[in-house]
C-alpha cells in the first residue's frame, strides 16, 4: 500500500471514533418521517415499512406524518424549513424533481434547502382504464381520442407527480388530447378510476394488480422498457409503438443543515432496513424494487430526474403555482 493510501486510511480510522460518537448520540428524541401524500399509496406504504424497521435500530420512536397537498409542496416545505435538529425527514417521489420546473414559485430551493439521504423503493407503472371505457389497447385509445377530442380524461396523484407527467408524455407521443384530473394522492384517484369517474390513469402496479386481475380495471400496457417480471402477460406501451416509461420512486431527504454524521447514520440504517427479511419480503410481494446507495448517488439521481422532467414540462408548456 502506498504512503498516500496509508495516510488516507489512518485519517479515516482516526475520524471514525468521532463519527461513531456523533452517530450514537443521535437520535435523542423521536424521528418524524413526513409523507407529502395521503395514507394509502405506495409512498406511504414504503415509508411506514421502512419506519418500522428504523424504530428497531435508532432506539427512538419513528413517527409517520402525512402532510399532503399542493403536489407534495406542503410536506416538502415543512421539512425544508425544519431545524436541523428537529428529527424531521421527508419521503419524496418523482414530483419533487418535477416541481423544480413545474412550479413557478416554490417556497423552498430544491437543491439548497434539502439534502439527499437515501433512495428506498421503486414501483413500475401500468396504464389502466375502467372496463366501461371499452378500451383494451393503445390503438383503441388513439381511435377514441381522435373521435372525441378532449372528452377522455386521465387521473394522477396530483399536479407534477409522475402519473401527471407520464400522461402528458403519452399525449405528446400519441398526438391526442386528454384532460388531466389531479387528485391528492393515488388512493382517491384510484377510487374514482374504479368508479368510472375518470377514463384512465398511470398507477403503481402493486396497488393496481388485484384490480386488474379481478377484471375491475383493464391494463392498456406496462410503462416499462421491457415486460415486467411482475406482470409478464401485459404488453408494454413501447411494444404498442409508444415508448413511455414511468414509475414511482421514493427517497428520503433532510433539512439542508442536518449534520453529515446524522445523514450518514440515517443512510446506513435505511440501507440496513432495505436488506432486512421483512422489507425484502414485503417488497417482493408488492412488486417494489429496492433502491439503495449513498447520499451522493441519490443526489446524482435527483439531478437526472430533474433534467428528464424539465424536457416534458417545457415541451408541454405546463406551469403550476404551489
Amino acid at each position: 500500500m502506498s504512503r498516500r493510501s496509508l495516510l488516507q486510511a489512518g485519517t479515516a480510522l482516526g475520524a471514525w471514533p468521532m463519527l461513531a460518537g456523533a452517530q450514537s448520540a443521535w437520535p435523542a428524541k423521536p424521528v418524524h418521517l413526513v409523507v407529502p401524500f395521503p395514507p394509502g399509496g405506495t409512498t406511504d406504504f414504503v415509508t411506514r415499512l421502512i419506519g418500522t424497521e428504523l424504530s428497531k435500530t435508532l432506539g427512538q420512536p419513528v413517527i409517520i406524518d402525512n402532510k399532503p397537498g399542493a403536489g407534495t409542496v406542503i410536506g416538502v416545505d415543512f421539512v425544508a424549513k425544519s431545524a436541523p435538529d428537529s428529527g424531521n425527514f421527508v419521503t419524496v417521489a418523482n414530483s419533487f424533481c418535477a416541481n423544480q420546473t413545474l412550479v413557478k414559485k416554490l417556497p423552498y430551493d430544491t437543491t439548497k434547502d434539502l439534502r439527499p439521504v437515501a433512495l428506498m423503493g421503486m414501483s413500475e407503472h401500468v396504464l389502466a382504464t375502467h372496463p366501461s371505457s371499452g378500451l383494451k389497447t393503445l390503438a383503441d385509445l388513439r381511435a377514441a381520442a381522435k373521435a372525441k377530442p378532449g372528452m377522455l380524461s386521465y387521473a394522477s396523484f396530483g399536479n407534477g407527480t409522475s402519473a401527471h407527467l407520464s400522461g402528458e408524455l403519452l399525449k405528446q407521443q400519441m398526438g391526442i388530447d386528454l384532460v388531466h384530473v389531479p387528485y391528492k394522492g393515488q388512493g382517491p384517484a384510484l377510487t374514482d378510476l374504479l368508479g368510472g369517474q375518470v377514463t384512465m390513469m398511470f398507477g403503481n402496479w402493486p396497488e393496481f394488480r388485484s384490480h386488474v386481475q379481478a377484471g375491475k380495471l383493464v391494463a392498456l400496457g406496462m410503462a416499462t422498457k421491457q415486460r415486467s417480471v411482475y406482470a409478464p402477460d401485459i404488453p408494454t406501451l413501447a411494444e404498442q409503438g409508444v415508448p413511455v416509461e414511468s414509475n414511482s420512486w421514493n427517497g428520503l431527504l433532510a433539512p439542508a443543515a442536518t449534520p453529515d454524521a446524522v445523514v450518514q447514520r440515517m443512510n446506513a440504517e435505511v440501507n440496513r432496513a432495505l436488506a432486512s427479511p421483512t422489507v425484502k419480503a414485503a417488497f417482493e410481494k408488492g412488486g417494489i424494487a429496492s433502491l439503495s446507495g449513498t447520499p451522493a448517488q441519490f443526489a446524482e439521481f435527483i439531478q437526472s430526474e430533474i433534467a428528464k422532467y424539465t424536457e416534458v414540462i417545457r415541451k408541454g408548456n405546463i406551469t403550476l403555482e404551489a
